[in-house]
């Protein structure tokens, strides 16, 4: 059950936005295209990644012995944030607020934040994530970030079970690499780690999870938690990289504001005038010639990417 909760992007743009609208500063997210600790490395200061996977629901994640890789420890959660998963939408804010709520030393979480982890460390793992789930400023801001959507499916859905995706986060608490997961009964830890082994040790955990997927599962994401990389170019004074990050800025604001619209309304409308105008220059005749000469300005792309491509120049079937 949702419980209220919409799905949101797994977007650097989208995960930066939220935070800083929880009240915490000086955060952002890259993603990372590779699994190379080097791409992490950069990003120092670095306080945890969160990951995003397609959930084995067709197979158990942990065997009675413990998780496939690494080992529960039980007694963590009394020492760190740790919150059991109890809405199913919540798995990204839930995933990047394992990271932030076990980082009080290092990162300006804001006083609303500060207030709901002194509140919920005193309670058991599964209380936190229901006061994670009820939390209404949390809901609310986690929401804002969803897409809209003007359709509503309102049809019953046959066949096969739609793909499971999952957040979870990997973060060095107290020098040990714990990977963060509420569907999972503890903290999984992964050995010791310091905050400098940590680009390399997650690196290597992560590259082991996917290498239990079939080679052809590429639908994998991987966001960094780092501090905001505009701090580190006014300390070294780098014109270059603060102009980038600033550039960066602009563009999440203007992408996250369109996700908070729709444009079919804007689109139709668009449409209707551009019909209407055809059909005053030249009536029903000019209309066809206008989707004639669109038809034709397709073909002639699709055969120049066909050129292009190598694939020579005969037709295709275009769905």
């Amino acid at each position: 059950m949702s419980g209220g909760w919409n799905t949101i992007e797994s977007d650097a743009g989208v995960f930066t936005s939220l935070v800083e609208n929880l009240g915490v500063s000086h955060v952002q997210f890259e993603e990372l295209l590779t699994l190379d600790p080097s791409e992490l490395v950069t990003l120092q200061p670095l306080y945890g990644v969160i990951f995003l996977f397609k959930y084995p629901t067709d197979r158990p994640y942990a065997t009675p012995d413990g998780p496939l890789d690494g080992s529960f420890d039980d007694g963590a959660a009394e020492r760190i944030f740790f919150a059991a998963q109890t809405i199913q939408n919540a798995c990204a804010t839930q995933a990047l607020l394992s990271v932030l709520l076990n980082k009080t030393d290092d990162v300006e979480i804001g006083a609303q934040m500060e207030d709901f982890r002194e509140f919920t460390m005193a309670l058991p793992p599964e209380f936190r994530g229901e006061a994670l789930s009820n939390s209404d400023l949390i809901r609310e801001v986690h929401n804002s970030f969803a897409r809209s959507n003007p359709f509503v499916d309102e049809t019953q859905k046959t066949g096969e079970a739609e793909d499971a995706f999952h957040f979870i986060a990997y973060t060095p608490i107290n020098g040990t690499l714990y990977e963060l997961d509420g569907l999972q009964p503890a903290p999984i830890s992964h050995g010791s780690c310091t905050a400098a082994s940590f680009p390399t040790q997650v690196a290597d955990v992560l590259q082991r999870r996917i290498g239990r997927y079939e080679t052809t599962e590429i639908r994998f994401n991987l966001l960094a938690m780092c501090r905001d990389l505009r701090i580190r170019a006014r300390e070294f004074g780098d014109s270059e990289l603060l102009a980038r990050e600033e550039r960066k800025r602009r563009d999440w604001l203007f992408e996250n504001a369109l996700r908070r619209h729709n444009f079919v309304g804007f689109a139709g409308e668009v449409l209707k005038g551009v019909v209407k105008e055809r059909l005053e220059q030249g009536g029903d005749d000019g209309v066809q010639k206008w989707v004639d000469e669109s038809l034709e300005r397709r073909k002639t792309a699709e055969k120049g990417l066909r050129r292009a491509a190598g694939g020579g120049d005969e037709d295709v079937e275009m769905d």
